[in-house]
């Protein structure tokens, strides 16, 4: 039966790609992605055959996908961080109701929640949330409701596509939300270009982090009521302590 791959290759550098997602990889004969992610692993799969399409072009690019594995390729489409999570893994199986003679294997990688925390500190060792503020394929009025809830149970969060041009003050929205159920002195931190050329990271409180400038490459991570600071990095306390 023919397979495709269906690979999430991490924050972006190499080295923190998984082995299993390397090597699947180097064995495909065709790599099919969005544009930004076929050049984070371009240079280190010479002779291999890269297809993209540009944002918003899922759906093609996952039939892409399925017409070049019916060639008998071996075919990878790849995600940025993790593909089960805001990824295409979920997509690909939809899509792939088409093409029975194709089966998918799902290899995960480094989510950006988890390769932010490890810069920061350890913010995530107790529950934890990720929402996405992009309204692209979620209302706002739910993506509203999810931060309350957050905010309510006392979630650590961490928050995807924090802004865009059109949507520059979404943060600062989501932030007086939280700030509804947090103190202002609230641990939070951003990681910038996790696993990338010009990865930067800042420790704030929920108040600075309101005012504070971000991108689409900026991962917001908003600590719980016992989340602290500890010799610099950013900690969220699991309790081992009162054991």
């Amino acid at each position: 039966m023919k397979q495709i791959n269906v690979v999430g290759i991490g924050p972006g550098a190499w080295d923190k790609m998984t082995v299993e997602a390397a090597e699947a990889l180097q064995s495909s004969d065709t790599i099919i992605g969005y544009t930004v992610y076929i050049d984070l692993v371009r240079d280190h799969l010479p002779g291999k055959e890269f297809l993209s399409t540009p944002m918003r072009k899922e759906v093609d690019r996952c039939v892409l996908a399925f017409e070049e594995a019916e060639k008998d390729k071996r075919v990878s489409m790849i995600c940025s961080g993790d593909a089960g999570v805001y990824g295409m893994a979920g997509l690909m199986y939809e899509v792939g109701e088409r093409y029975p003679e194709v089966s998918l294997k799902i290899i995960p990688g480094v989510t950006a929640a988890l390769g932010g925390a490890a810069v920061l500190g350890a913010p995530l060792i107790h529950d934890f949330c990720l929402i996405s503020l992009s309204d692209l394929l979620t209302p706002m009025d739910k993506i509203e409701k999810r931060l309350a809830a957050a905010g309510e149970a006392d979630f650590a969060i961490v928050l995807y596509n924090p802004q865009s041009r059109k949507r520059s003050d979404y943060l600062q929205k989501a932030c007086d939300i939280l700030l509804q159920y947090r103190k202002e002195n609230t641990v939070c931190g951003i990681v910038e270009n996790i696993g990338r050329e010009g990865e930067s990271m800042k420790i704030l409180t929920l108040r600075e982090l309101r005012d504070t400038p971000v991108n689409m490459f900026t991962t917001v991570f908003i600590g719980n009521s016992q989340t602290k600071i500890v010799n610099g990095h950013m900690v969220t306390p699991r309790g081992y302590r009162n054991v």
